[in-house]
């Protein structure tokens, strides 16, 4: 498993990204996650013709928790298109306690906690914390990568306009 440093901090400190990094242009690796009912899921699950794949630290955190939300508010309109995944280490149990508190419909929250699947898959496990790096990928009908930012600040929110802007392109 390929380790990366110098991408990204957590607090202005650096940290370490394990696993296979992926770039606009790639096939969309397979993941195996756990729905909300501890159910597994994987990426051949969702067939909308465009998804965004959002990978958070932890929706328990208020800036994950905001990024969350307005992903839910801008998906509103793009319902049977295309389709938000929220995939985090969180439990399933909390994730499911957060979407219905949030209230949020538009999403689906998706838990990486038990294999670290999507986080290796894509390149996106913090290896000091066993969190998700902040990142945004969009992928199109053929499942490749439209689109991807990796925040460099995991503390910071990402780029939605040009998120939403490249699922358009897709649609």
């Amino acid at each position: 498993m390929s380790e990366r440093t110098g991408l990204i901090t957590f607090l202005g400190g650096g940290l370490t990204l394990v696993g296979n990094p992926v770039g606009v242009g790639d096939a969309a690796p397979e993941f195996a996650v756990l729905t909300n009912d501890l159910a597994p899921a994987k990426l051949a699950d969702f067939p909308e013709k465009g998804l965004i794949l959002i990978a958070v630290p932890s929706l328990d955190t208020a800036v994950c928790d905001l990024e969350a939300r307005k992903f839910n508010k801008e998906m509103e309109s793009l319902s049977g298109k295309a389709k938000a995944l929220v995939i985090s280490m969180d439990l399933p149990f909390a994730q499911k306690r957060w979407a219905e508190a949030a209230g949020v419909t538009n999403i689906v929250t998706l838990s990486d906690h038990r294999d670290a699947a999507f986080g290796q898959a894509y390149g996106l496990l913090i290896k000091e914390l066993r969190l998700l790096a902040r990142a945004v990928l969009v992928l199109g009908p053929d499942r490749k990568v439209a689109y991807m930012e990796l925040v460099k600040e995991v503390t910071n929110e990402p780029d939605y306009a040009a998120a939403l802007a490249a699922l358009g392109k897709v649609l």
